[in-house]
């Protein structure tokens, strides 16, 4: 016989079934990040593999239904959780046949009927002379098929659902990301419905035409009968029309304006968290996070390497050999384009050669106080010389200073 169909909850979400609630609320939340629809658009393996982590998390983040799904291996709304408890003390007793039902962690739960004959009835509890074995399958189904199948229609009931993470790229400029500012942008988001307010229902609780407001509807199998969950009021015992602006969801999607600041000193692809900007809870529960990668652009003259600034300075041949003190620029200053600073050249400076201008680079925004380098690369500039004076000069300086540049690279050779 074919029973419901088992799921590992607990792997689908990658914990432990002993996991802790804040653990699987961690596990469902990092693997929605990478599978959400909206981070993965057309790709129909990510929206199938965020509608399992998301079913996962429905039911092993509830208690209740944690504890019906630890039991019996496999949950459903229409169970009843005293069914559910009276099957686990029956496992736990030991004794008796019939199926055991494989669950999360490999502990299955013996249903027990060897009390029970089943081999001469059929679902309306008639006696008829089939074979052995044949009513009690016909039965078995017919119990545990109305059993774990939902009817009718009306709203369904699934408690308070967390919202989901969103995540967005945010691209700022050079400038914005050293010194910091206001930041805006449009998101779109799930938010609670204005017309129901985040219920999914509209209207007065009504009694429940099905069950009459005791939340259970009775199932008959030949001499057996069980007490299941109502499955048009999922157990509450009431019925509301279902909203007509969000189809019962509880929540809508929005185009929202953001405004946000950025720290002096964020970094490029530096992750930043709102809490409770993400998606909308319902039935009043919390809303997600909103996390957003930034991403700084270039600048022309200065490069941002961590907190550091690199620059390269370009100097003449005459500054680079007798030393001199040149003004370079930084980024400190009132000027959007930054400032000016004194920096020497010491004498006999070769291009290539860096020179580091203590706390002049980025404020760190993760240590209060401190601040980077600014480290400037010389690059020697010879000069294109025309007139023979300045030839004469260079040829009587060449006469004083006959050392070869390029004796090292033949002295091994």
């Amino acid at each position: 016989m074919a029973g419901p169909q088992t799921k590992d909850y607990y792997g689908t979400l990658g914990v432990k079934k002993t996991a802790t609630q804040e653990e699987i609320r961690k596990a469902f939340r990092k693997l929605a990040r990478k599978y959400h629809p909206d981070v993965n658009p057309g790709d129909k393996k990510a929206e199938e593999k965020f509608k399992e982590i998301s079913e996962a998390n429905d039911v092993v983040s509830d208690e209740k239904k944690r504890k019906i799904y630890d039991q019996l291996g496999f949950y459903s709304d229409n169970i009843d959780p005293a069914a559910a408890e009276a099957y686990a003390r029956a496992g736990a007793s030991g004794g008796g046949r019939g199926r055991t039902s494989a669950g999360a962690g490999g502990e299955g739960v013996p249903f027990d009927f060897s009390g029970f004959d089943f081999s001469g009835f059929t679902p309306e509890g008639t006696r008829t002379s089939q074979s052995e074995g044949a009513g009690f399958g016909s039965s078995f189904r017919d119990i545990f098929g109305g059993m774990f199948n939902r009817e009718g229609g009306g709203r369904q009931p699934r408690g308070p659902q967390p919202g989901t993470d969103l995540e967005y790229q945010v691209e700022i400029d050079f400038w914005t990301a050293i010194r910091g500012g206001v930041t805006r942008l449009e998101i779109q988001r799930q938010s609670p419905c204005p017309t129901c307010k985040g219920t999914g229902a509209v209207g007065k609780p009504m009694e429940c035409p099905e069950c009459h407001g005791t939340g259970q509807v009775q199932q008959t199998g030949g001499r057996m009968k069980f007490n299941i969950q109502c499955p048009r009021c999922g157990g509450s015992g009431k019925v509301q029309n279902s909203c007509p602006t969000c189809d019962g969801a509880g929540l809508v999607t929005r185009v929202e304006p953001l405004e946000f600041r950025i720290k002096p000193g964020t970094r490029d692809g530096q992750r930043i968290r709102l809490a409770g900007k993400g998606n909308a809870g319902t039935e009043g529960a919390p809303a997600g996070d909103l996390y957003l990668i930034i991403r700084v652009g270039h600048n022309k003259i200065f490069r941002r390497v961590a907190d550091d600034i690199h620059i390269t300075i370009p100097v003449t041949a005459m500054e680079a050999a007798l030393g001199a003190r040149i003004e370079v620029p930084t980024i400190d200053g009132e000027s959007p384009h930054g400032g000016r600073a004194q920096l020497k050249i010491p004498p006999g400076t070769q291009t290539g050669q860096k020179l580091r201008m203590r706390e002049k680079g980025v404020p760190s925004a993760t240590r209060e106080g401190q601040r980077g380098d600014q480290i400037v690369e010389i690059k020697i500039v010879v000069p294109k010389v025309q007139d023979e004076r300045s030839k004469e000069i260079l040829r009587e300086l060449q006469r004083l200073n006959p050392e070869d540049p390029r004796a090292d690279i033949f002295k091994d050779l």
